[in-house]
């Protein structure tokens, strides 16, 4: 059933770092500049974060099978219109159907893990489903660079609504219908709530102090990568260094491998206490944004590759958080809190896309490189969210 549901994340991890590839075959085709990329990009990830709550909603009344059948075929949709654009516009609505459709695919596979198995191993099958779903990142390397230059762009989108079909197929054949969550911590007997009630969990949720801290770092340290992997690795390559595209494809297949090793090997090493746990994501975030500041500043070929990859490896880091969520709130507010924490990721992925590629279109103006600025950008984000993690309330267990 996990595996299942894997192979929907792993689509969606495919859909969300085509830009990285798309970027330069898009540009010659639509003209786009490095806003309008930003917003393609970005597109998907405001769809994918706005819907985290509705989808929340959705687990909770209806159960993991439901919602997920329900909504992926709209990812299929999508497809099928970005494969058939004619101008940004047209890209843009599938990308936002594509990111509606996926919005509940990593969702359900934490959920099901948190309903599913004993808390001590959260963070290691967490890790374990971001390695699976992350194979899905390695089609949008190598590979997708390769069909491109040699078939166009538009066959690379029919092939991801192919995939997309299948892991329909999957989950509508391996997963059978679970009680939602009431039942599953045992209130079967409870009456279903209301969308109105659900609502309002979630509102006392945001009104719990140390959410805000959590909320913080969610926007920031999965965003970070996402921005170099999805989005700026392929035009850098091309345009700072004139690589080709397939080369720069085998860079991001490089940086998309070690990133599928990084987060199981960090949730197997989760030191287990909650102070120690953040004392962790802490520096590793402060890491994070010491590499994007010597990328941005270094400048050269290896020293963006080996960063690349130095990124990547640590960005497995974020696995721990999803262990600090579960650790932060009570059994009855997990689902939720997941789901917050989700929306949070997801909806800073986006703000990171869009504000980078403002940053990206403004940067000759200020006498900066557009690639530096945008590492640089991408930094100081890091750097806030770290501060406001550690300053802002914080939850039992972690002074």
């Amino acid at each position: 059933m996990l595996l299942a549901l894997t192979a929907a994340f792993g689509m969606s991890q495919a859909f969300r770092t085509l830009a990285a590839i798309l970027a330069p075959p898009l540009q010659a085709e639509f003209q786009l500049a490095p806003q309008q990329l930003g917003l393609f990009a970005a597109s998907f990830h405001f769809a994918f974060g706005a819907l985290q709550l509705f989808v929340g909603i959705g687990m909770d009344l209806h159960g993991l099978r439901r919602t997920v059948l329900t909504a992926f075929p709209l990812a299929i949709v999508g497809a099928a219109v970005s494969a058939t654009a004619g101008g940004q516009g047209q890209l843009i609505a599938g990308q936002v159907l594509i990111g509606v459709g996926c919005a509940p695919a990593f969702l359900a596979c934490t959920l099901f893990i948190a309903q599913n198995f004993p808390a001590e191993r959260f963070a290691m099958l967490s890790g374990l489903v971001l390695m699976l779903g992350g194979v899905g990142m390695l089609f949008t390397g190598t590979p997708l660079a390769w069909l491109i230059e040699a078939r166009g762009w538009r066959i690379g989108m029919w092939l991801l609504a192919a995939g997309s079909v299948v892991a329909w197929l999957l989950v509508w054949w391996k997963v059978p219908h679970q009680a939602p969550a009431a039942a599953a911590n045992g209130e079967a007997g409870a009456p279903r709530e209301s969308p109105a009630q659900a609502l309002r969990g979630f509102g006392a949720l945001l009104l719990m102090p140390h959410t805000w801290g959590i909320v913080c770092m969610s926007a920031v340290n999965y965003a970070s990568f996402l921005t170099l992997r999805g989005l700026w690795l392929g035009p850098m390559l091309v345009e700072r260094h004139g690589l080709s595209l397939l080369f720069s494809g085998h860079v991001a297949l490089l940086v998309s491998v070690v990133s599928l090793v990084s987060p199981p090997l960090f949730g197997r090493f989760d030191p287990g206490d909650v102070a120690a746990r953040r004392r962790r994501i802490g520096r590793c975030t402060l890491l994070m944004a010491a590499l994007f500041t010597l990328m941005a500043l270094l400048r050269g070929l290896a020293a963006d590759v080996v960063l690349a990859v130095a990124v990547a490896c640590l960005s497995g880091y974020m696995v721990l958080q999803y262990a600090d969520v579960r650790a932060a709130y009570p059994p009855a507010m997990i689902g939720r809190a997941l789901s917050v924490f989700t929306m949070a990721m997801f909806l800073g992925v986006a703000l990171m896309q869009w504000g980078t590629g403002w940053v990206a279109s403004r940067a000759p103006d200020w006498g900066l490189e557009s690639f530096t600025a945008v590492l640089l950008a991408i930094a100081l984000a890091l750097l806030l969210g770290a501060v406001a993690y550690r300053r802002l309330p914080q939850p039992a267990g972690a002074a």
